[in-house]
């Protein structure tokens, strides 16, 4: 993801400080609190010994986020998108299995529901707290029982909003779902965490002269009495804030990579001033896509590309296989950094998800490391020279250093630190391993965790077996302490302390020097990359 600062007021807000380029994002909580208000349905007698499913999957940071008591494999998503008046209708169909004896299940969804079956047979169902819908059946679920769960939908998603928050966004011609933490909630009921990844088909049938565009392959596109069908499908397991829907008048381009994977961009028709820059950067996604094959391994996927709607919003997001842009993203002129960004996370946040929000470093940290590899490759500045620039950028006591990128808190989870801070661990771990162990690493632990989730000490545990070196102190220094790394920590190249640094040994030196040292000539790269940030946050 890359963040922005919001002109819409129906966006989060960011605040963004030029002098110290550390961003404040106002995040939506949910208390705890908001669970103990859930409506209790009654239980059938039958389901003695069986109880309902938690109201949240239990991360600490979104407390209400997802939900337990049972796994989705597959959404089957139908539904029908009226731009004019911002209807959607929906039919649902997840395919679910139960992890325990479940009574009762929640699905996190915020529009209105007409009907709830559940292995075809009518359930109970109810709305509860800001986006629970509470699904009792009409016998309980063995654990490890197959379920079939329709539901039946209709609303109007502008209007949901959860504490002021709202995922979706209007456009002149249609209407966009595309946020983080969460989306899903605006258009579809689903298990809305990372933790549980499914498969999606999804069908949105939109008036003739209007595409609908999500994840993944086109299936098809049939018209019948003044009406236009695009059915999706991703076929590899994905996390529903990845899942994106957008619904306008597109102008659609199509290619293959050097290996041959099908590419999809697409371009609202009124973009203005910013649509030549936004056409020059995301149409080189096929360029990216194949070095960034070189750097993380072969591409996870099934569909590559991604598309520029007509959004008030600044930000860019990661969605599988087709990633969101907003037009200010190119405001300043053509951006491939960020085009990088976020197609590293196709590997890195996408592939291979996080088991829990805390571990954010784990998307964001890699994926503005490529940018810095990107750079290198073009020859604007090494990832060295923008390590060195970073660290001189921000003074000991600048609040950038507080910020623990490992475990950033909820409210700093897409702060500048965890972005810059976390690429400068990456360069620490580098100096410190060399090379050919680093690299091994990138594009080894996509490979072992494809399609799954991981902690960031999941990856401090792979490092330290791939590399045969013990890592704690590194990840320590760079990740978890709210202060400054000493310069002198380590002198670069595997030669240094057991903490590891990122600078090299000339600013190293140089930081260690009589006073703070003078920030350097930023690398030609830098204005491109400060850009992708300086719009970054929700």
């Amino acid at each position: 993801m890359s963040m922005t600062t919001h002109g819409a007021l129906h966006t989060v807000e960011g605040i963004f400080d030029p002098h110290t380029l550390e961003f404040f994002v106002h995040r939506r909580l949910i208390v705890p609190g908001v669970l103990a208000a859930s409506l209790l349905l009654a239980v059938p007698a039958s389901a003695a010994g069986f109880t309902p499913g938690a109201p949240g999957i239990g991360d600490p940071y979104y407390p209400a986020g997802g939900n337990g008591g049972y796994d989705v494999s597959h959404y089957d998503l139908r539904l029908t998108y009226q731009p004019a008046t911002d209807l959607l209708q929906g039919t649902a169909t997840l395919l679910t299995t139960a992890t325990q004896n479940l009574s009762r299940f929640n699905l996190d969804f915020g529009l209105t529901v007409d009907e709830v079956l559940v292995n075809g047979k009518k359930a109970a169902f109810a709305k509860s707290g800001k986006q629970e819908l509470e699904i009792t059946p009409a016998a309980p679920l063995k654990q490890g029982q197959s379920a079939t769960v329709v539901v039946r939908y209709a609303g109007k998603p502008s209007t949901f909003s959860i504490d002021g928050y709202t995922a979706w966004q209007r456009t002149p011609d249609g209407g966009v779902a595309a946020q983080e933490p969460d989306s899903a909630a605006w258009w579809f009921p689903s298990n809305d965490h990372p933790l549980d990844k499914a498969t999606y088909d999804v069908s949105v049938s939109v008036p003739d002269g209007t595409q609908a565009i999500s994840n993944g392959v086109l299936q098809s596109q049939t018209s019948k009495l003044g009406w236009t069908r695009y059915s999706w499908r991703s076929n590899k397991p994905q996390a529903t804030y990845l899942t994106t829907l957008a619904v306008g008048k597109f102008d659609i381009t199509t290619d293959t990579t050097a290996n041959g994977l099908p590419i999809v961009n697409a371009y609202s028709k009124d973009l203005g001033d910013n649509a030549g820059a936004a056409r020059a950067s995301v149409e080189r996604t096929g360029e990216v896509v194949d070095w960034l094959s070189g750097v993380f391994g072969p591409y996870p996927f099934n569909a590559v590309g991604g598309y520029v709607p007509n959004v008030p919003s600044g930000f860019a997001l990661e969605t599988q296989t087709r990633v969101f842009y907003s037009p200010r993203q190119f405001a300043r002129g053509s951006n491939v950094s960020v085009v990088v960004h976020e197609l590293a996370h196709q590997w890195y946040g996408d592939s291979v998800s996080v088991k829990g929000w805390k571990d954010i470093w784990l998307n964001e940290g890699f994926a503005s490391y490529s940018q810095w590899l990107w750079s290198e490759k073009e020859g604007e500045g090494t990832a060295q020279e923008l390590a060195d620039y970073v660290y001189a950028l921000y003074p000991a006591g600048d609040p950038f250093w507080t910020v623990r990128p490992g475990d950033p808190g909820p409210e700093n989870q897409f702060a500048g630190a965890v972005y810059d801070r976390g690429a400068l661990a990456l360069q620490a771990l580098r100096n410190r391993i060399g090379d050919e162990d680093f690299f091994a690493i990138l594009k080894g632990w996509p490979a072992e965790r494809a399609y799954g989730n991981a902690s960031v000490g999941d990856f401090v545990a792979y490092a330290e077996r791939v590399s045969g070196e013990q890592l704690d102190a590194l990840f320590d220094t760079w990740l978890f302490q709210p202060s400054k790394p000493a310069s002198g920590s380590a002198s670069g190249s595997g030669s240094g302390s057991a903490s590891g640094s990122a600078l090299s040994p000339a600013a190293s030196a140089a930081a260690r020097g009589a006073g703070a040292a003078a920030v350097p000539v930023p690398p030609t790269s830098w204005k491109q990359i400060a850009a992708t940030h300086s719009v970054h946050g929700r």
